[in-house]
């Protein structure tokens, strides 16, 4: 093994070196230990989402008896759960011995605005500890561990082997288009655009809210036939908004069959390159000259959190795709054609990169 930035060799005899315990410093120790220890934290916050501990606690501080009848848990074993999140400032144990909410455990609530419950769930699956110990194994090769441990790929194994691990995903995805749907609504400008097309779009939150917030403007959701067959109910029939939107059913990495003034494709170029280069050429092949397009994606580089690059990797590991950065995401639309025009922040964790198809 090759250890970079060792000094040579010399003939002059080394100082004897200081006992470890002694140049280690007390912060770094600590902190190198926390993070070697991360696995526990987020078992621990996966135990207390299933428990329903934040749905048990109410406003009022909770005696540990009290939460251990509400979750069906024996009081002991409940007491070291919370005194582990309370280290990291999910839940407050008293002086008296009862338990408080903080602002990060009232997230864990399932009817919380901005619920984050889903989100912990799905990022703690019983699929994640089989494949975060080879990390190390992904970065030699570069390729997708995720076939290699289960035998077929992502989104295969999740609809036939793990149903309920499925789920859990639908609805922290859900989740997350839900909180960021109304930012992107407010954030884009649609001075002259009459029809927007959201390309994997999912179930439509995006365009639903820009539907509601521009009374004359038409829109397509492109997504997955069985995607699209459980939209926002608002699109669907009978709902609100369904005179002005098209479900439109397909795989926006084989064909993109509709054409509008403005293009949307939000956090779906993240798979794999190929599948980025794809999707792009087809939006480019498919666009009248002049159309706007804009992606709108967290990246590594322009995001305060930890979870985005721990993202990038669960992507690595999992389908063998990547969270961009800024250069990255230009590079990949310019390679497709498209002329970027504008790059601006939506809200603390997402970007919008503003292009134009040329030949107007």
């Amino acid at each position: 093994m090759t250890t970079i930035g060792t000094t040579p060799p010399t003939t002059t005899p080394a100082a004897a070196p200081a006992p470890a315990h002694r140049t280690a410093p007390t912060q770094a120790a600590m902190r190198l230990r926390e993070v070697a220890f991360g696995a526990a934290r987020a078992a621990a916050l996966r135990a207390a989402a299933r428990l329903g501990v934040a749905d048990a606690l109410g406003e009022r501080p909770a005696s540990l008896g009290e939460l251990a009848s509400a979750v069906d848990a024996e009081p002991d074993p409940l007491r070291r759960l919370l005194r582990a999140l309370a280290c990291c400032g999910i839940f407050t144990e008293t002086d008296d011995g009862r338990f408080t909410h903080t602002a990060m455990s009232r997230l864990l609530r399932e009817d919380a605005p901005g619920s984050l419950r889903n989100i912990c769930l799905w990022c703690t699956e019983p699929w994640t500890w089989e494949a975060w110990p080879r990390l190390d194994r992904a970065v030699r090769s570069g390729g997708v561990i995720f076939n290699d441990i289960f035998g077929k790929d992502f989104f295969r194994y999740l609809h036939e082997d793990a149903p309920e691990s499925a789920e859990v995903f639908d609805r922290a995805m859900t989740t997350s288009s839900r909180q960021s749907a109304a930012d992107v609504a407010d954030f884009l400008d649609l001075d002259g655009i009459k029809e927007v097309v959201d390309i994997g779009g999912g179930q439509g939150h995006v365009l639903a809210s820009l539907l509601e917030k521009h009374p004359a403007l038409r829109g397509t959701l492109l997504d997955l036939p069985q995607v699209v067959a459980n939209a926002d109910p608002r699109l669907r029939d009978g709902g609100p908004l369904a005179s002005r939107a098209t479900l439109l059913p397909g795989d926006c990495r084989q064909e993109i069959p509709v054409q509008a003034d403005l293009h949307i494709i939000k956090n779906i170029l993240e798979w794999n390159d190929e599948s980025t280069r794809r999707t792009l050429a087809n939006v480019v092949a498919a666009a009248r000259p002049g159309a706007r397009v804009v992606v709108i994606e967290n990246l590594v580089d322009n995001s305060p959190s930890h979870f985005t690059t721990a993202m990038d990797l669960f992507l690595l590991l999992n389908v063998g795709g990547r969270k961009h950065t800024t250069d990255s995401m230009v590079a990949r639309m310019t390679e497709a054609g498209l002329n970027v025009t504008d790059i601006r922040p939506v809200n603390g964790y997402l970007h919008a990169f503003d292009s134009t198809v040329p030949g107007a």
